[in-house]
């Protein structure tokens, strides 16, 4: 199974103005998330720099949303940001 993930910061300067609790927040969230990249489950993950103010995105592949609700939920940053869960049909990679 296939998902896209917005993740939502608690204001639109967020990525441009956090403090360094925030910041500290943020650096263990780019952490955790790093073995799932190396895994493969993610396959792609980082920051959208919209003028409109900046969020976070990922795509990820897992085999039930229960393990992916497991993985959000022990997200450092999950509090200080919101999630957006999208179901994706398929994903596909171009050579």
């Amino acid at each position: 199974m296939h998902f896209y993930l917005k993740l939502n910061p608690p204001r639109p300067t967020f990525i441009m103005d956090m403090s360094d609790e925030e910041r500290a927040i943020m650096q263990n969230h780019v952490a955790y998330w790093n073995p799932y990249v190396n895994d493969g489950t993610v396959i792609v993950l980082g920051p959208v720099m919209d003028p409109k103010g900046g969020y976070g995105i990922a795509i990820v592949s897992v085999e039930s949303e229960n393990q992916l609700k497991q993985i959000i939920s022990n997200d450092p940053a999950n509090g200080l940001n919101t999630y957006e869960i999208y179901p994706m049909m398929a994903v596909t990679k171009q050579n």
